[in-house]
């Protein structure tokens, strides 16, 4: 049996050629493209990968769909352009696969870093990326679960070795820039809850962002780059409904 890595990207030089390495193992490595302007392609092209064009939507969900859609193999690992896969995580799916009681899907933990520094407060951060074909699909909505299909199984945060390394925000700079970019696709499920741009809300919403990152998610215990982290958190909640209100004082007017 064969696995194919599927990788949504869009001017995404920075770590492909690292993500690229540590996937070379595998059997088919299907790039989906939102036409990018920087290098990607070119570095693709030297891993020899399988690469398909997407519109450019602005997040990766409908991309994944699509990819794995071009996948030629049954088994699909799901990866980020800035994440890099350890050996241990292939050979332990290598295994897995031929197992007659093997699950369907599966959670693999992930270890995210932030400007540089291994976030602990947001490890294992469980993130389904392998399965079967046909039992994992995405919403076209930025930052939803997969819909799933069979049997899950979670593998255990005590295993770093086969946990997905996660190059999440390298500067401040990177955060704000994708902050404002997400909110606006937020707006859009912030109406499906019916959620209302009021005082109340507007004033509440960063604040349960912040207490939540930091107290409930122990934020602090990654000192001054969970702070940091909480506050962005709660800026982006802040952003994201006062987007809302905008739309909605366009609309009425």
């Amino acid at each position: 049996m064969k696995i194919s890595a599927v990788i949504h990207t869009f001017n995404s030089e920075k770590y492909l050629k690292e993500c690229l390495e540590s996937l070379k193992s595998l059997d088919e490595i299907v790039i989906c493209d939102m036409y990018s302007t920087d290098r990607t392609i070119e570095i693709a092209k030297e891993y020899n990968c399988k690469i398909v064009y997407h519109e450019n939507v602005g997040f990766a969900d409908p991309a994944r769909n699509f990819a794995i859609s071009q996948a030629s193999n049954n088994w699909i690992f799901v990866v980020d352009s800035d994440e890099i896969i350890q050996q241990q995580l292939i050979e332990y799916f290598r295994e897995q696969i031929h197992n007659p009681k093997c699950p369907d899907v599966f959670y693999i933990p992930r270890k995210n870093y932030y400007f540089g520094k291994f976030i602990t407060h947001t490890y294992p951060d469980h993130q389904v990326r392998f399965f079967k074909k046909g039992h994992a699909s995405w919403t076209p909505y930025v930052h939803t679960f997969p819909e799933l299909k069979g049997t899950t199984y979670k593998i255990s945060a005590n295993r770093q070795d086969l946990a997905i390394i996660h190059y999440t925000y390298d500067t401040i700079s990177d955060f704000v820039s994708r902050i404002n970019k997400y909110t606006t696709f937020e707006v859009d499920k912030l109406r499906k809850k019916n959620r209302q741009p009021t005082i109340v809300n507007i004033l509440l919403s960063p604040i349960a962002g912040f207490v939540s990152t930091y107290f409930m998610q122990k934020a602090y215990k990654d000192g001054i780059h969970g702070f940091l982290i909480a506050i962005l958190i709660g800026y982006y909640k802040f952003l994201a409904i006062i987007k809302l209100w905008e739309q909605e004082k366009n609309v009425n007017s």
